[in-house]
């Protein structure tokens, strides 16, 4: 890997502490079918997947007699709802290390499988749109993650060469998405206990800061 011009990151679970929020959400749409998912559940199975995804996969699971364009549009207005009004807390370090790259004059863009209108409510909350010279969301592409599509056209619209770049990620969705695509990533992920199908990863860290300082050190930052 030679010196690094473009970081790419992921969102939920990522940058922000998002798992909880999005857990959440769902049990109060289920609770309508009788139906609740367990934390250690949404961690394992559902955690990582785009929105899409997991509602088909819920109301086969559980019988939901429910069109699932209602379940989907119902979600997605939930979500928004809320995120409106409460803070999704950054994981540990994100400032620093995003304050840190920034100075280094690295281009910083984000990749998710989130809608559009979520990142927007998210960023209008916390201010971490003023880090990213690009965002590429599910609203802007055909196939989401773990699809590579995303990624291509996140390098595509940059203008840089994929050897140029690193991607951060949490889940194996992502991480699956970025390797697709050509490009190195690396796995921030503080629960060992998802570490095992995070070894696709080029490298695995248990927090942005070791990230950080393992880049330094191998002389990838300028």
């Amino acid at each position: 890997m030679k010196a690094l011009k473009a970081l790419l990151f992921d969102l939920d679970g990522t940058l922000i502490d998002s798992e909880f929020f999005h857990f959440e959400c769902w049990n109060e749409i289920l609770a309508e079918f009788d139906v609740q998912l367990t934390y250690a559940d949404w961690l394992k199975t559902y955690a990582g997947v785009p929105l899409p995804t997991n509602a088909a996969r819920l109301v086969e699971k559980y019988d939901i007699i429910a069109p699932l364009p209602q379940i989907i549009d119902k979600r997605e207005r939930l979500i928004l709802e809320r995120l409106k009004t409460k803070d999704v807390n950054l994981m540990p370090h994100v400032a620093e290390v995003l304050e840190y790259f920034k100075s280094k004059n690295l281009t910083l863009a984000l990749v998710t499988s989130s809608p559009r209108q979520d990142v927007d409510a998210v960023f209008e909350r916390n201010g971490l749109g003023r880090y990213f010279k690009l965002i590429i969301t599910r609203t802007e592409v055909t196939k989401s993650k773990p699809d590579p599509e995303s990624y291509l056209v996140c390098v595509e619209k940059l203008g840089v060469l994929k050897k140029e770049c690193l991607v951060f990620e949490d889940t194996i969705n992502g991480v699956k998405s970025a390797k697709a695509a050509g490009l190195i990533c690396f796995a921030i992920q503080s629960n060992t206990d998802e570490h095992h199908k995070l070894t696709i990863a080029d490298k695995l860290f248990l927090d942005f800061k070791a990230a950080k300082d393992h880049l330094i050190e191998q002389g990838f930052i300028a």
